[in-house]
């Protein structure tokens, strides 16, 4: 049998206060590297060129055993990994964890594990990882790494990591290359490593070393506030072998998760393992995606019966490929095949409001998407970069709360952007990493989701609590950018503006990521005055002071983007180009300063359609329809037979990085920004809550 990875109900729903009586504990080789600052704003380049990343990919393993006299009425454990770990009880997967945070805000788990003991010898096995390098992902490339636990039977600490753990590297691992943006190392998996079945009872860890303690460790702890993830065992649904030795499989869907099957074969045989989300043309797994992840990887079995695939990384596939040698007798077992897919828990309490064969399949596979694809943190892409990105994820946050009707994650999504602060007063673009990025519209939309807090549940004092520091966002571009009028420019952060760049319309500013943005442009500023609005809103809704000075600055804007002639805007105060970008952030948030100019807007909307919006532009001109009572152009842009439904037209099971596989260079076709369009199908009043016309 492949091992269970599904834990039991009792699994813990958010980790208690905890303080640990355990030490943090690490493999020697770690004990004389210097910790390193990978923090920086992202145009320093001098920081940028001190940071060496040279220990990378490393799986260190530690062992303890425990005894209990008796069935444990309680049994928890609570631990914390750096930067990640795998955790065994009695043999049984139990959990993993911790999702991403600074060291300065780290989380630690708890999990249920009366389960899993008994009286007698028990142990606990773990399979923790440092992989190096500076990504989306984790904190990592900072040369810190450890493992931390206590485990608390009838409320007594029975065991606690420190020193006489035993801890040894786990020599079955060594790595293909890496996939994405240096995002994961693609793994070549020796099952006959002497490591291979570390978490058994009876494995014999006699010839292990100590685990040795960090030396001042300065990690500030905190419970993660969420359910942990959840997994499925998902199997095929179409297996076979081909003719020409393949074997290939479907899943049906697409997934994010790992693959697991038992092989046989002589020692040493080479199984080669590709994943795929796609076909080619002859039917073959794509592996080399489009979203420039080479999904090649490897197994070499050990000469035993029933080699298990062990990989520690996930990623995204429907579908998979395994390659035999062709000159031995290894064989895989069929009925072992499975998708083993995680995902954070989720319980679908929204409904549809369209009745539409059309809107209906689009509704499923946004769902789909987003039941499936949030995982600690949101995500947007699930191979190329799997990065906690503050833009994408204030969309896809808002509508996985929406749909699921909890708003915890909400909540954690909000401070894991406002802690970043520590870096940079504006905020970065990723959190919980450290890959440094700052792209300049994305702090700002986070203000959109003030006034969603406000309308759905008991958020009133989180709101009042925070606005001190969406305060301090809003003072931080005033400080650093505003002219003379009020207004932005040299920005030192990269403004999207729409992605990818073919989808701006022709926009007309410099905007290149890596340099100064000198010219005062459009986008931006919208942004800026927009969350000014919503700030304001909120402070009046909460009896706190506003921002001053909003009427004068809506003001400043329509006197240097608007042009009286066409009663549209112009992208910057150097050009006299007009763009679908720069109206429609400006009628999204009320700027517009006549009738006749928000039904210029409206007008440019029915003639371009979706043919110049994509993945940031798309949400606020279907917010801006709802609250103008377009309704029925919602709709019929919504249900555009090349926008969700060409991705439908396209194979998808799960929402694309654009209308279609060709959209961009490097099309994720598990992304979740997009799944966006249920927010607009919901019973939820999106055009009343995000309502900036007066």
């Amino acid at each position: 049998m492949i091992e269970q990875h599904c834990p039991p109900p009792s699994f813990m729903q958010g980790a208690p206060e905890h303080s640990f009586t355990g030490t943090w504990i690490t493999a020697g080789e770690f004990l004389p590297l210097p910790r390193q600052d990978v923090y920086h704003r992202q145009l320093d380049r001098a920081a940028r060129a001190r940071i060496e990343n040279r220990v990378r990919n490393r799986h260190i393993l530690f062992r303890r055993d425990f005894a209990l006299a008796g069935q444990p009425s309680t049994a928890v454990l609570f631990f914390s990994a750096d930067d990640y770990a795998k955790v065994y009880v009695n043999g049984q997967f139990v959990g993993q964890g911790p999702a991403p945070g600074y060291p300065s805000h780290y989380l630690y788990h708890a999990i249920d594990i009366a389960p899993y003991v008994r009286p007698g010898r028990n142990v606990l096995a773990v399979h923790s990882y440092y992989q190096g390098l500076i990504n989306r992902v984790w904190v990592s490339g900072d040369n810190r790494h450890g493992f931390l636990c206590d485990v608390v039977i009838d409320g007594r600490v029975l065991c606690a990591s420190d020193e006489q753990f035993r801890c040894q590297p786990h020599s079955g691992y060594s790595d293909v290359g890496t996939a994405g943006y240096d995002t994961q190392f693609l793994e070549r998996y020796d099952a006959g490593a002497a490591e291979a079945d570390f978490e058994q009872v009876d494995f014999d860890d006699s010839q292990w070393g100590q685990a040795r303690a960090v030396p001042k460790p300065d990690y500030a702890l905190f419970p993660y506030s969420l359910s942990p993830l959840v997994y499925e065992d998902i199997r095929p649904q179409t297996i076979e072998r081909r003719a020409d030795g393949r074997l290939f499989i479907d899943f049906g869907a697409m997934y994010v998760g790992t693959l697991g099957f038992r092989a046989t074969g002589r020692r040493g045989d080479a199984l080669e393992v590709r994943h795929g989300q796609e076909l080619n043309g002859d039917g073959t797994v794509r592996y080399r995606l489009r979203a420039n992840c080479n999904y090649s990887e490897f197994m070499l079995l050990s000469g035993r019966p029933g080699d298990r695939l062990r990989q520690y990384d996930y990623k995204s596939f429907r579908y998979a490929e395994l390659l035999l040698p062709a000159d031995g007798d290894a064989d895989v077992d069929l009925a072992s095949v499975r998708l083993i897919a995680r995902h954070m828990p989720f319980e679908l309490q929204a409904r549809c409001r369209f009745a539409d064969d059309k809107a209906r399949r689009i509704w499923d596979l946004c769902v789909r998407t987003l039941q499936y694809g949030a995982q600690e943190q949101i995500q947007d892409c699930m191979e190329r970069e799997k990065g906690y990105y503050l833009g994408d994820g204030c969309y896809t946050m808002l509508c996985w709360c929406l749909l699921a009707g909890d708003f915890r994650p909400m909540r954690k999504f909000i401070d894991d952007f406002l802690r970043t602060e520590f870096i940079n007063g504006g905020l970065m673009t990723c959190a919980n990493c450290s890959f440094m990025q700052e792209i300049a519209e994305y702090p700002l939309m986070m203000f959109l989701l003030l006034p969603v807090l406000l309308d759905r549940g008991d958020n009133d004092d989180f709101v009042k609590e925070r606005l001190p520091a969406f305060r301090r966002i809003l003072d931080f571009y005033r400080d650093q950018y505003a002219q003379g009028n009020g207004l932005l420019s040299n920005l030192d952060k990269w403004c999207v503006v729409e992605w990818p760049q073919t989808m701006r319309d022709g926009y007309d500013a410099d905007i290149t990521e890596g340099k100064v943005c000198t010219v005062m442009h459009n986008a931006i500023n919208a942004w800026y005055v927009g969350a000014i609005k919503c700030y304001n809103q909120t402070a009046r809704r909460l009896a706190v002071p506003e921002v001053p000075g909003e009427d004068a600055l809506s003001a400043a804007f329509v006197a240097a983007f608007y042009d009286p002639a066409t009663k549209l805007f112009r992208d910057s105060v150097e050009s006299t180009h007009i763009s679908m970008a720069g109206n429609v952030y400006a009628w999204f948030f009320g700027l517009y300063p006549c009738e006749a100019s928000r039904q210029a807007i409206i007008a440019m909307i029915r003639q371009k359609r979706l043919s110049q919006s994509m993945l940031f532009v798309t949400f606020p001109l279907f917010s801006g329809l709802l609250q103008d009572g377009e309704e029925a152009l919602m709709h019929d842009l919504l249900t555009d037979d090349d926008a969700w439904l060409r991705m439908l037209r396209e194979g998808a099971t799960t929402t694309f990085e654009g209308w279609g596989k060709e959209s961009k260079w490097n099309t994720s076709l598990f992304h979740l920004t997009l799944s966006y369009a249920v927010a607009f199908m919901t019973d939820w009043p999106i055009g009343k809550v995000l309502n900036f016309r007066s």
